[in-house]
């Protein structure tokens, strides 16, 4: 039996197509690569994800899950054919507990839904990548995703205080519980949790919920140069301040903004950085007075204080649009979320200038100033060209060995997918590749889980 006519045996007709259109829109995410599958599976229920993996292992097919596709690596792009499993159709919060400060939640939820659900009950579900609007929480688990807020918060790892997981050959197991504190056994969530869908696909999430802070603050301080700006960064940390989100962004974005947005929304200066407090009301505005000062007193040239949702989303309607701002100029961006070490954030910067310099592509340079997760986008006109790819390729080399050599990371959030695959070897010590592998083996053996990315 073919493997489309034994994927029709056990799933309902509605589930499954080889219809050329549905191959086409499954066959890649927000990154340039694309490869349609064989068949598309829409799961309806964990039941379903294990009924079509059990077939998958049984044919030797790979299997490429997804979510809202909307990946900047190429995750989820089926590398190889065989079935793109899509998990869209399993969007349902079936718990929100605010005794436990426990939500489970279908890999299909879309993660802003989940946060306003949360809050209409008093709770909060703190990771907030930039695509929270649209992507889902199976996306989040299986990429590790981050955002502003992990800064104080941390990522998406931090709050999976469970997962239901289907294996290759269609098992599910149950890893963790409903507990915020849980030391049973190895770390097996964690394993799963940033795997990239190589290991195993979750069907269900248990994660934990905060208190919703009362209030929240924000201040926009705009600088004359980068490191005026990360003079900034230094004197809140310096006083003992940890803002719920600190970012940076530098003049070539700062421009792109202008042009796209409008000059009268974008402040002065060649650097800008956005913070967020949040809390009780009087600390949050003892606090917005208190970093106001330090941020005039490290050399500000304009620093505008928010409170409460409205005037802060305020701020943050400028930094959500910085990327929309650079795409809008025409070029083709190379986005790499590199991360390095705090204290090399400026470094990072003057060194993408120094590649813009000598490979005569702008570069824009916006991101996580607190945690050094920064955004690095060589911008490129005439991506098709070859010789211009080329010197793009070579650009992103220098960009990577560099971080490399700084003990930084290739990707801070994005996970590695296809995008990053050819840095993998450099980022990663030799024996701890043969450790992933050996864990690849042992939980996929024939090598069907989202296979053709970094471990092949």
């Amino acid at each position: 039996m073919s493997l489309l006519s034994a994927l029709r045996a056990v799933l309902p007709p509605e589930c499954v197509s080889d219809d050329a259109d549905a191959r086409q829109a499954h066959g890649g995410d927000k990154w340039f690569a694309h490869a349609p599958p064989e068949a598309v599976v829409w799961a309806e229920s964990a039941e379903h994800v294990c009924a079509a993996l059990r077939v998958a292992h049984e044919h030797g097919a790979p299997v490429t899950a997804r979510g809202a596709g909307y990946g900047y690596v190429g995750g989820a792009v089926p590398q190889r054919g065989g079935v793109a499993l899509s998990l869209a159709r399993m969007n349902r919060i079936l718990e929100l507990h605010d005794e436990d400060f426990i939500a489970v939640v279908e890999p299909g939820v879309v993660t802003a839904d989940l946060q306003a659900a949360a809050r209409a009950k008093g709770m909060f579900y703190p990771p907030d990548p930039a695509s929270l609007k649209n992507c889902t929480i199976g996306g989040n688990i299986a990429t590790n995703a981050g955002g502003p807020r992990c800064l104080k918060y941390g990522v998406t790892r931090n709050y999976v205080a469970g997962l239901e997981v289907a294996l290759a050959d269609g098992t599910l197991a149950r890893l963790g519980a409903r507990t915020h504190k849980n030391k049973t056994g190895f770390d097996l969530i964690g394993l799963f949790v940033g795997s990239e869908g190589m290991l195993g696909i979750t069907t269900k999430a248990t994660l934990k919920l905060l208190p919703h802070p009362a209030t929240r603050g924000g201040l926009a301080a705009a600088f004359p140069t980068v490191r005026g700006a990360a003079a900034g960064v230094r004197a809140i940390f310096g006083a003992g301040f940890l803002p719920a989100a600190l970012e940076i962004a530098d003049a070539f974005t700062l421009r792109a903004a202008r042009a796209h947005l409008g000059a009268d929304r974008v402040p002065p200066g060649d650097a800008h950085l956005l913070l967020e407090v949040d809390g009780h009301a009087g600390a949050v505005r003892a606090e917005i007075a208190d970093l106001e000062r330090l941020l005039r007193e490290a050399g500000a040239l304009e620093v505008r204080a928010a409170h409460g949702d409205m005037e802060v989303e305020a701020l943050w309607a400028l930094r959500r649009g910085f990327s929309e701002s650079l795409k809008a100029s025409g070029l083709i961006k190379l986005n790499e979320d590199v991360t390095v070490p705090r204290g090399r954030v400026v470094d990072l910067m003057d060194f993408a200038a120094g590649l813009e310099a000598k490979h005569g592509f702008p570069v824009a340079c916006f991101g996580h100033a607190g945690d050094g997760n920064i955004h690095v986008n060589i911008m490129v006109a005439h991506h098709e060209d070859p010789a211009v790819r080329a010197r793009s390729e070579e650009a992103l080399d220098e960009l990577f060995r560099q971080v490399i050599a700084w003990d930084g990371a290739i990707t801070g959030e994005h996970g590695i997918g296809l995008a990053k695959l050819r840095w993998w070897p450099q980022a990663v010590p030799a024996e701890a590749r043969a450790l992933h592998r050996t864990i690849k083996d042992a939980l996929d053996p024939k090598g069907i889980l989202n296979p053709g990315k970094f471990l092949d």
